[in-house]
């Protein structure tokens, strides 16, 4: 399983990138393979990101998965596939075992960051945990969030900034949290596409902002951010889940690029 000094054994930054949830063995083996191939020449780490159920829906009638055991085994065909690490959101306690069999890394999402039972569970599979910080809590909250995980015996830690709630239906990113979370001595990832999310839209269905992506990023790559999250598919707009958000896959390979010679240039 991967650690995260697996994830910092480069100069570059790391990258958590695949599609917002599994829709199915093949696409998530293409989107993969694209990402692969784009990390590898730009000697980026790499991990694959899919949830195998969306948990946190707008409506009732949201698409949330096609199944955990179904989509884990999928995630877990990437991994073997590919050699890279993967990435996925556990919901409850119960699930931080279950999806441990499967992938390297249990993401505690946003709005659970502050559940105890949640955290203490995934610290105990030994997996790292990235924990996103709450719309709602400032950075400097997730000290104790982090704590939770370290005091439970499991020092693999990874926070992640996702924007906080501006107004009503908006985020914003604040890039002075990045330093801040990173002096409690844990990798910071700032999650690009979730940070331009337009929540609470009155037609139910999450709104976004993707043609920032690239802005945000930049700026999270300036600032020194560990690690980066993005999701993308190949077409955004037919995806089953946060397409309004997402990045388009063709577009992935050129971002990168522009955010290594950022990278290069700050070091």
């Amino acid at each position: 399983m991967a650690t995260i000094a697996d994830l910092q054994n480069s100069e570059n930054f790391f990258l958590l990138a695949g599609p917002c949830v599994i829709e199915g063995e093949d696409m998530a083996l293409r989107i993969a393979e694209r990402v692969v191939k784009i990390t590898d020449r730009l000697n980026i780490p790499y991990v694959f990101k899919g949830s195998y159920r969306k948990a946190n829906r707008s409506r009732i009638d949201s698409f949330t998965g096609i199944g955990d055991e179904k989509a884990l085994r999928i995630l877990a065909k990437v991994k073997q596939t590919f050699g890279v690490p993967v990435v996925t959101d556990i919901h409850a306690a119960p699930e931080a075992e279950m999806a441990a069999e499967y992938v390297d890394i249990l993401q505690i999402p946003a709005f659970l960051c502050r559940q105890t039972d949640l955290l203490v569970a995934a610290a105990k599979t030994g997996r790292i945990v990235n924990i996103k910080k709450g719309q709602f809590l400032s950075p400097g909250a997730m000290r104790f969030a982090a704590d939770k995980v370290v005091e439970a015996g499991n020092p693999q830690v990874m926070l992640t900034e996702r924007g906080t709630t501006f107004g009503y239906t908006d985020l914003i990113v604040d890039y002075r949290g990045i330093p801040e979370m990173q002096a409690f001595g844990h990798p910071v990832v700032l999650d690009v596409t979730h940070s331009l999310q337009q929540p609470n839209q009155t037609s139910g269905v999450t709104g976004g902002m993707p043609q920032l992506i690239e802005t945000v990023a930049k700026a999270g790559v300036a600032v020194g951010v560990d690690g980066l999250f993005m999701e993308t598919h190949e077409n955004p707009a037919v995806a089953k889940s946060d397409g309004a958000n997402m990045l388009s896959l063709d577009l992935l390979e050129g971002l990168l690029e522009r955010l290594v010679r950022i990278r290069q240039a700050v070091r």
